[in-house]
């Protein structure tokens, strides 16, 4: 019995860019119907690229949650096209509010709480929401301020009828997430956790994003580790960290960690290759990518 509670299957997200979603000829075979892929938006793709990504992801039978990225917004008009044409064009029901890291702030919106506030979300009845979480601290924010944030994003949840959770960045140090995480109620949180992890990819390319996503502290301490040097060659496995973390959730049933969330930054298919080796479904097939989860 103990052996099939650790290896009960683990809920996961993942990501992909507007062009991957648009260019990948196979798309409609990686993932089992009901997979929820985020879309990023770091401020490249035109709006009509990121509404023809969600079309796309929908026409496959999968649930497409779009970034929001306050800070790249410039009015709010633009934030009511943005939500209308996803929601009647590609029928989302779920999105991702970022601050959106940009050189500048380009219209009123300084966070992702200050959409949440405008009606836009509700009056399209977007009415699942995701917020970003940052258990290594955030290069533009104190770990106090970090904090507040979230807890006025959990108490607008409870405020309202939003039915929202939290979407941290990437790791490699799964303990020290566990702990943030973990941690979360004591500060008045009680938001459900979707513990963000990186994909089988070259290490030079980890050490590339790390230094982007501002987690180089997590960085470090796999390169504390002898497997993760031995596989600076071979590339990074994240099956370690994905079984403690499975094994962690299982034996702790009330944890606020309800899935794990994908950072595909070695390929859509190299991930999804790996989510499907591992049986990370159980033996009825039910999807390992539970649109569900909380």
């Amino acid at each position: 019995m103990e052996i099939q509670a650790l290896r009960r299957p683990l809920a996961a997200t993942i990501e992909a860019s507007p062009k991957q979603v648009i260019m990948t000829e196979d798309l409609g075979t990686l993932f089992p119907k009901g997979t929820r892929v985020y879309l990023t938006d770091v401020g490249i793709d035109p709006l009509d690229t990121i509404v023809a990504a969600a079309v796309r992801l929908k026409s496959f039978g999968y649930v497409p949650v779009p970034h929001i990225p306050a800070r790249r917004i410039e009015t709010l008009p633009m934030l009511e096209t943005r939500i209308a044409r996803l929601r009647n064009e590609a029928e989302i029901e779920d999105v991702l509010l970022i601050a959106g890291e940009a050189e500048r702030q380009m219209g009123p919106y300084s966070s992702s709480l200050e959409i949440l506030q405008t009606d836009v979300l509700s009056r399209n009845g977007i009415g699942r929401i995701g917020v970003a979480g940052h258990p290594e601290g955030s290069p533009v924010m104190s770990h106090d301020v970090a904090i507040a944030s979230l807890k006025a994003k959990s108490d607008f949840s409870c405020q309202t009828d939003a039915d929202m959770y939290v979407v941290t960045q990437f790791g490699f140090d799964v303990a020290r997430f566990i702990v943030w995480a973990d941690a979360l109620p004591s500060h008045g949180i009680f938001l459900p956790v979707h513990l963000g992890m990186a994909g089988p990819a070259k290490m030079t390319t980890l050490i590339k994003y790390a230094a982007i996503c501002g987690v180089g502290a997590s960085m470090s301490f796999l390169k504390t580790r002898g497997s993760a040097l031995a596989s600076l060659a071979m590339g990074y496995d994240p099956e370690p960290i994905m079984a403690d973390l499975q094994a962690y959730i299982s034996t702790n049933p009330h944890s606020k960690i309800c899935s794990a969330h994908i950072f595909p930054f070695g390929g859509l298919k190299k991930s999804a290759n790996w989510l499907d080796e591992r049986g990370t479904w159980d033996i009825k097939k039910s999807l390992y990518l539970d649109a569900n989860v909380v």
